[in-house]
């Protein structure tokens, strides 16, 4: 018990030591991961590139100068086209004029529905000319707006210089505008008219390079725009990007460390998990497993978007180092709850043991049984009225629902034809037929009490052909029994009639004597066996005390025991027992199973009565071993005028076993033998009297 303990308890530790390294494992990686997020915008992809001219950090640095410069020098080119509305597309001045034009369509009095569009239009024109200036006046102000702030933000980049020309419009904050003061820099862009030249050359091999703005393959022949990033802008990037680089490879092995630590301690625990050390096949339930797996599902995904919110607001707050406890404190309810879903799947109660599966389980079984209890009219109206319904609550899944009552309309339909089949074999003589329909429903016990009729005319057919047997084997042992001495009487009678020697004359008579007392005895037993099948007898109960009158019984016959040389073994309580009978029946019974041993038990063989007292009944049971070979079962044995011997030679009369059963039985008891080999063993079973 120690030992079984102290396996059981370490197996307990080895657990929680496991869980509780899982659970670390997963709150350190999600920590890892939150903490180097944050790093590098969130892309992680850092950790692929070779250097910062490759990276996404220099394309967005680089092509955010490039779209300021290039829509200034384009679209802008300065305040004077702007006011005068040269900034202003064809396609935003019509917008402006549709939009006004509903307004005259449906506010305006001056809009004729009998005239056409363009009439419409020119009236339009006319009537609206103001709002249509203040709205082109409106959009001159935010494209004037657009362009100072392009300026602001080119202002706010330290060390990137940039010259750009598009016909007389120039724009530039570097102190040489020759193309060749921009190519001394350790980075440049040249667009040039068709001419593109970026240096480093590897930038082209940036996977990110399509983000560059699509207006400087736009450039005419004469427009130009030259940027140059100085190592006062480059610098401090490039040292970031080596710094984010470090960092997050850093945390992604750290990641890959835990995680490998998560999944070795998950798939021990989904291993381990509902077992006991000594018992490994049996899944070991708790309290935590009573809850139902929809519901504990629930609940996990209620845990996620629970640490998704704490992380948010966390974020917001910056409140970083409450991730790590928070995250420890709900990893460790969810991994509880899925380690519970485990053992329901070893257990294979993942689906029973939910709660809607647990209420469609109940009214299924709550309709069956109506349906099963009911009469056929109630089974008929069920269907009627719950099919609807059943189709209307399930429509989202109707096909699912009209395949399984089709399917099930199918079967009852197959039940019918087999019940209608079997009965037909039935009719035709072949009683031995068997309906193959099981259920509890209408033709599930139609099918069994079909099935009962078949049986009962089985047995009554195998009863009638085994009377018939025994018929004839009556009569063939009663006339054998009978003739063999009325042969010799009539034998040894015609000798006599003849015979004038006195002295065989007597030996005749004695032979003749002997012969017409075993007929007696042959015709005695024969209607004593007859009364006590036939249960006229009449029984007198009265307290018996068993030990004694089997103890008297071996008294009387000790002189042909001692003859046989058998040895009686007699076991019984040393209180006297008493048993309910009729004394001269009960003795009757015993005296035939006595009589039964003296003519058939092996000479010199041990003879073993035992009584048991069970408090309720008394059982007597005599066993000794046959002189004859018990080549036949007990029921054979039981049968009138059957002997062990089946040559019939010795003296019996074949009706002790049937005599002494029926005695037995008329007085409430019961009687049976066992045969085991040569081993015979006679039993009975009497009501005790107190």
């Amino acid at each position: 018990m120690d030992i079984k303990w102290r396996k059981y308890s370490h197996s307990v530790v080895a657990k929680v030591i496991v869980f509780i390294i899982a659970i670390l494992c997963f709150s350190g990686a999600v920590t890892v991961f939150v903490d180097i997020a944050g790093l590098n915008h969130g892309d992680l992809g850092i950790v692929f590139e070779d250097s910062y001219y490759l990276g996404k950090e220099y394309i967005g640095d680089s092509s955010a100068v490039v779209e300021n410069v290039g829509v200034i020098v384009e679209r802008y080119k300065s305040e004077e086209h702007i006011l005068q509305g040269g900034s202003l597309t064809e396609d935003e001045v019509k917008r402006v004029e549709r939009e006004l034009f509903t307004d005259f369509e449906y506010n305006s009095k001056s809009y004729n529905p009998n005239l056409t569009s363009e009439e419409n239009y020119k009236t339009f024109h006319e009537v609206y000319a103001g709002k249509i200036s203040e709205a082109k006046n409106e959009l001159i102000k935010q494209e004037l707006r657009a362009y100072n702030a392009a300026l602001r933000r080119l202002a706010e980049y330290q060390g990137v210089f940039y010259y750009a020309k598009n016909g007389t419009a120039e724009f530039t904050n570097s102190p040489d505008s020759a193309k060749g003061y921009f190519q001394t820099f350790p980075s440049y862009m040249i667009f040039d008219g068709s001419e593109q030249k970026l240096v480093p050359e590897e930038i082209k091999e940036n996977i990110h390079y399509y983000w560059m703005p699509q207006s400087i393959n736009q450039l005419g022949q004469q427009d130009m725009i030259y940027i140059a990033f100085t190592e006062e802008f480059l610098n401090p990037r490039i040292e970031a990007w080596r710094n984010n680089k470090t960092l997050i490879t850093y945390g992604l092995k750290q990641i890959a460390g835990f995680l490998a630590g998560l999944a070795a301690a998950f798939i021990y625990l989904v291993l381990v998990i509902g077992r006991k050390p000594e018992e490994e096949q049996e899944v070991q339930l708790n309290p935590i497993d009573r809850l139902y797996n929809d519901f504990n599902l629930l609940l996990c995904f209620s845990l996620i978007a629970l640490w998704a919110g704490a992380i948010i607001t966390l974020h917001r707050y910056n409140s970083f180092k409450l991730i790590f406890p928070i995250t420890l404190l709900i990893s460790a309810c969810g991994l509880i709850l899925i380690l519970s879903l485990v053992k329901h799947l070893k257990n294979r109660t993942l689906i029973i043991h939910t709660l809607l599966y647990t209420i469609f389980y109940r009214l299924f079984k709550f309709g069956k049984e109506v349906y099963d209890s009911g009469s056929v009219g109630v089974k008929v109206v069920v269907i009627v009225i719950g099919y609807p319904i059943l189709a209307a609550l399930t429509f989202f899944m109707f096909p699912i629902t009209l395949g399984a009552a089709a399917w099930l309309a199918l079967k009852k339909v197959k039940e019918f034809n087999a019940i209608k089949e079997g009965l037909q074999k039935v009719k035709e003589g072949d009683i031995h037929h068997t309906i193959a329909v099981s259920g509890n429903g209408e033709f599930g016990r139609l099918a069994a009490d079909i099935n009962s009729i078949t049986d009962g005319l089985n047995k009554a057919v195998d009863n009638e052909l085994k009377s018939e047997r025994l018929k004839t084997e009556l009569i063939t042992n009663v006339s054998h029994d009978i003739r063999t001495p009325l042969t010799s009487i009539i034998t040894y009678v015609d000798l006599l009639k003849n015979e004038q020697d006195q002295t065989k004359s007597a030996e005749y008579l004695e032979i003749i004597d002997q012969k017409s007392q075993r007929l007696k005895i042959l015709t005695e037993d024969l209607f004593e066996a007859a009364k006590a099948t036939s249960g006229t007898i009449p029984v007198n109960y009265e307290k018996v005390d068993i030990v004694s009158l089997v103890t008297q019984g071996l008294g009387e016959l000790n002189d042909k025991i001692e003859e046989l040389k058998l040895e009686l073994k007699l076991n019984h309580p040393k209180d006297k027992v008493y048993i309910k009978a009729d004394g001269k029946l009960f003795w009757r019974a015993i005296e035939n199973l006595f009589s039964n041993i003296l003519k058939y038990a092996l000479e010199g063989s041990r003879v073993y009565i035992d009584i048991i007292d069970s408090g309720t009944g008394v059982t007597l049971i005599i066993k000794n071993i046959s002189a004859y070979e018990l080549n036949i079962s007990s029921d054979e044995l039981m049968e009138r005028f059957k002997r062990g011997d089946e040559s019939r030679s010795s003296q019996g009369s074949g009706l002790g076993l049937s005599i002494a059963k029926s005695l037995i039985e008329i007085q409430k008891g019961r009687f049976h033998i066992e045969i085991d080999g040569d081993l015979f063993k006679a039993v009975i079973q009497m009501p005790r009297e107190n």
